[in-house]
């Protein structure tokens, strides 16, 4: 098909075209908007939570904006590209996943407005950019260097990013245990990296929060000891292997079946299970290994009941069911490796640790190892909580507050809270714009006016005048007053550094990139195309 000379179609075609292209950037933006607002009444400490209802039937309450927009079923494209934002910033900072979606919220209404006017989508694009460079020096200009030797000024950071949660009346045990498991698995060999894999957390309910502990040295297992073949329950100057074959008869690589139809034939296959399982126990007992972990088996059954009672008789204390994914981290804290063949097991795979015990909580057993050799840079803590919504919930905002603590390990600067961060930045790129000049001007004003979102949201949760509390904010930070913020507790502005409100540079630097980022991508779709 031949394509039509300039001006040779027919009357009207080119505007049809170009109001395709604004319907198209209209319907993303709106949808975009519409997931960002159902999210914003959860940012602050006064935020509400919301109640997630999954298809199958679970129910899940946090204001984590990351979860929240990880369960919703999102269908419009825009839509789904502010989950996968929230999801960057979950995995960048840890913390401030809601306020990247409300700032990309604000951002393109802005942005709908300034198209509105006649504003081609690309200068607002590169005017976006290019006042998301000028935020992000002014939050380095305005940020603390912190020690990380400093532990109060740690924990402090932590209790802010818990303010927020469904937990925040626990923070007080929950920062500092934050703040001593991710000290305790930073590598001195590379201060900066932080692998938050490196902390176990074992949930189980039957009790509070308060109830919560972490060990200092050693390990929990959420698996219990088998001691129905009458193993032993404690061991003392424990040698612990951790092995990945089955003690168990073995099984033919084929299905088949086998006949037996005479006793002596019978009695002549459980004799040769018997002495099977014997010898594997023998050469485990001469390694001079007495605790025994061993993997779960998907291809027959790890152990047997014969297999049991023949390690309980060699006073072996037997921990089944170890998962695979667990295998790493037991191997990195007990200092042993795993054993895939019984004729590998020796004394030097062997870990060392002073007491292995089963220890009682709540309804259930697990199995706690103290006093182990060699401290490996891994840390493990227990939660506790009333129910299973609790337990998630604290679980999620712990984790948060060991990415704020991983956030200042790895860039070492703090900002105050409150809102204040993004007065300041607003108040002086407002300034900015004033001295660029055509439409670049207005764009970086409308970036800066888009960041008053934060405060504005912050207060409107509080119960306050959102209005005034902001104009009142404003005020402040033109008298030179850059660490003022929000008091939710208080109803008041006050400085958030004397408040300890504080929080990493990192959660709000990847904030305002991810978000800018987001709605550069937005603005420039300008046609959506089906594909069968």
């Amino acid at each position: 098909m031949v394509a039509p000379k300039a001006g040779g179609g027919k009357k009207g075609e080119t505007f049809r075209d170009d109001s395709r292209k604004v319907e198209v950037r209209i319907s993303n933006i709106e949808a975009a908007k519409a997931l960002s607002d159902a999210v914003r009444t959860s940012l602050g400490p006064r935020g509400m939570d919301k109640m997630v209802k999954q298809a199958d039937g679970e129910v899940i309450i946090t204001n984590d904006g990351a979860t929240i927009l990880d369960k919703v079923k999102v269908l419009h494209p825009a839509a789904k590209m502010l989950v996968e934002l929230s999801k960057s910033q979950d995995v960048n900072a840890g913390d401030g996943t809601t306020s990247v979606v409300v700032i990309c919220g604000s951002l393109l209404k802005k942005c709908l407005e300034l198209l509105n006017k006649g504003v081609h989508p690309t200068i607002i694009s590169d005017s976006m950019g290019k006042a998301c460079r000028k935020a992000a020096e002014i939050l380095q200009e305005m940020a603390a260097p912190i020690n990380i030797q400093d532990r109060e000024a740690l924990i402090r950071a932590a209790t802010t990013s818990l303010s927020s949660k469904v937990v925040s009346q626990h923070a007080s045990l929950l920062a500092p245990m934050a703040v001593d498991t991710v000290l305790k698995v930073i590598n001195p060999e590379n201060p900066n990296r932080v692998d938050l894999r490196d902390i176990s957390i074992i949930k189980k309910g039957g009790g509070t929060i308060d109830d919560s502990i972490m060990l200092d040295n050693g390990l929990l297992l959420n698996q219990k000891p088998c001691t129905s073949s009458g193993g032993p329950r404690r061991v003392e100057n424990a040698k612990i292997g951790l092995i990945q074959f089955c003690i168990s008869p073995p099984k033919t690589d084929l299905e088949s079946t086998v006949v037996v139809n005479d006793y002596q034939q019978m009695d002549r296959i459980l004799k040769e299970e018997r002495n099977y399982i014997l010898s594997i126990v023998k050469k485990i007992r001469k390694s001079g290994c007495n605790v025994l972990l061993i993997q779960k088996s998907i291809l027959r059954d790890a152990v047997t009941d014969l297999s049991l009672h023949y390690l309980a008789k060699a006073k072996i204390f037997v921990v089944r069911d170890i998962e695979r994914d667990q295998i790493e981290f037991i191997s990195k804290t007990l200092n042993c490796l795993p054993v895939a063949h019984v004729d590998h097991m020796t004394p030097d795979k062997l870990g060392h640790a002073q007491l292995v015990e089963e220890m009682p909580v709540g309804g259930s057993r697990v199995t706690k190892f103290t006093g182990v050799d060699n401290v490996a840079p891994t840390s493990c803590c227990l939660l506790r909580g009333s129910n299973k919504l609790v337990l998630e919930e604290a679980e999620r905002s712990l984790h948060d507050a060991q990415c704020v603590i991983r956030c200042l390990v790895q860039k070492p600067f703090m900002l105050a809270g409150g809102g204040a961060p993004e007065v300041e930045v607003s108040r002086k790129l407002g300034a900015w714009a004033k001295t660029l000049t055509g439409m670049e001007s207005y764009c970086v004003k409308g970036f800066a006016e888009a960041l008053e979102v934060i405060p504005y949201t912050l207060a409107e949760n509080a119960g306050l005048n959102p209005m005034n509390i902001v104009t009142e904010l404003r005020n402040h930070h033109a008298n030179g007053d850059v660490n003022h913020g929000i008091n939710v507790r208080k109803g008041s502005l006050t400085n958030m550094l004397e408040e300890n409100v504080v929080q990493p540079l990192q959660v709000s630097l990847s904030a305002f990139t991810l978000a800018t980022e987001c709605v550069r991508m937005i603005l420039k779709i300008d046609d959506v195309v089906p594909v069968r």
